[in-house]
């Protein structure tokens, strides 16, 4: 049980959030008391960490409560929602290593490439920026490797099904009819 109210109060939120998580009793360890402050430069207790990562104090986790992103800054959003989501945001989705302005392997470059001599309209999402996301979507779509395409999140394919489709004068066509779809995502 918490000793002060402050920690009570977070520990009550994430009751109520539904997020798992673990505590540590800093007042039975003065010198982890007084490290964690200075390794945090945050004065005060309680303090939350994701991933190992300073998140912030009970004031910032109310906030982010209160803008409805508090399991998605603590990582506590299941992949297969945050998935989800950026699909259903978005009409055409790349994932991809870079981005459309800097590719960063050759399979992401010609499938910009790919894109681009179709003047079709995309996004990116850059899955070496979050590696929750790169691994989690092999899963959601059963697919090992990168690029891959969706279209109102419909898996089109990686650059092999895309190449295959163009060779077939059939790629154009695939995502305009995926278009006319309600979204797959959501």
């Amino acid at each position: 049980e918490p000793k002060c109210k402050f920690s009570r109060e977070l520990v009550g939120i994430f009751a109520e959030e539904g997020i798992e998580f673990s505590g540590v009793d800093i007042l039975a360890d003065e010198g982890l008391r007084a490290e964690m402050k200075t390794y945090s430069n945050w004065p005060t207790y309680p303090q939350v960490y994701a991933k190992g990562k300073f998140a912030g104090g009970l004031d910032v986790m109310k906030e982010l409560r209160e803008n409805g992103e508090l399991k998605e800054a603590l990582g506590a959003v299941p992949i297969e929602e945050r998935i989800k989501a950026l699909l259903s945001s978005k009409d055409i989705l790349l994932f991809m290593k870079g981005n459309k302005a800097s590719p960063q392997c050759g399979f992401s470059r010609q499938m910009v490439e790919l894109l681009g001599n179709k003047l079709i309209e995309y996004d990116t999402f850059d899955i070496l920026e979050d590696e929750d996301i790169r691994a989690g979507l092999k899963k959601f779509s059963n697919w090992p490797t990168y690029p891959q395409l969706y279209v109102r999140g419909q898996f089109i394919g990686g650059l092999d099904i895309c190449k295959e489709l163009e060779e077939e004068d059939e790629f154009e066509s695939t995502i305009k009819e995926h278009l006319e779809k309600p979204s797959a995502a959501a």
